[in-house]
């Protein structure tokens, strides 16, 4: 059994058209072998991707959970335990030590795409 660690970059995956992602909500696709929140706040193309791993709950639930603001700056609550995660950072606000990764993200054409 192999242990070697891949040296490839990460690389741009087309995970799912723009509209496909109703504005205001969440959706959860598998890059690479990860599932990935992505989120699209409002009408226009702005997106967030961050692990769907709530690390609270240890479930895959924070692509379902509540978009919102707080200090000008858009976090989820996750659905479980309403802990409150930064969209652009992963970062907790209620708990400074967890976290979650957050992935760059963009809108190529009409496909959405997340660096993996």
């Amino acid at each position: 059994m192999s242990t070697q660690k891949s040296n490839q970059k990460p690389s741009w995956v087309k995970v799912c058209a723009l509209n496909d992602i109703t504005p205001k909500t969440g959706v959860c696709a598998l890059v690479n072998g990860k599932q990935v929140a992505i989120f699209r706040p409002r009408f226009d193309e702005q997106l967030f991707a961050i692990n769907n791993m709530d690390p609270f709950a240890q479930s895959n639930v924070l692509s379902r959970g509540l978009i919102c603001e707080h200090d000008g700056e858009l976090w989820v609550a996750s659905p479980l335990k309403k802990q409150r995660f930064n969209l652009e950072t992963g970062r907790c606000l209620e708990d400074e030590t967890m976290g979650v990764e957050a992935y760059e993200i963009r809108v190529k054409g009409n496909e959405i795409e997340v660096k993996a």
